[in-house]
């Protein structure tokens, strides 16, 4: 069974805030509630090819991956894959401007766990868009502070 998580949110700053701390990787244990530390394989800055380091915890669990940047167009969208572990991932970030100078981030989760995994995947996905849902406030708080 396919994972597939879309969570989205309307932050009340410009595009290009949202964007610029959202896609920095080594922000991410500011605002992802599961990641513990980042990184970086490749040299910063941010490019197709980077490579970025992750130790989260997910379901009570250690679970340390590293996502490659597939794709990265700034202040529109951000696609990141791990073939690691039993749930092979890819993580996309979009940001759509608002007319009020407010962004709409949308966040996707979406992949083929096996194994054991692949059993839990409807509780899987449920923890996952939990998660991803914290996530994005803890992103609004932060930046709207």
């Amino acid at each position: 069974m396919n994972v597939d998580v879309v969570t989205d949110i309307v932050i009340e700053r410009r595009l290009d805030e949202v964007a610029g701390f959202a896609a920095d990787p080594s922000r991410a244990p500011e605002w992802y509630v599961n990641i513990k530390s980042v990184e970086w394989k490749t040299p910063p800055p941010l490019h197709v090819g980077s490579r970025v380091a992750f130790v989260a915890q997910f379901l009570g669990r250690p679970l340390a991956y590293t996502y490659e940047i597939r794709e990265w167009v700034r202040n529109e969208r951000l696609v990141m894959r791990t073939a690691e572990g039993p749930f092979p991932m890819e993580t996309t970030y979009t940001w759509e401007p608002l007319g009020d100078g407010s962004t709409r981030m949308t966040l996707r989760n979406r992949g083929t766990p096996s194994g054991f995994a692949a059993l839990a995947a409807p509780f899987i996905a449920r923890a996952m868009r939990r998660a991803t849902r914290k996530d994005l406030a803890a992103l609004k708080r932060i930046l709207e502070a």
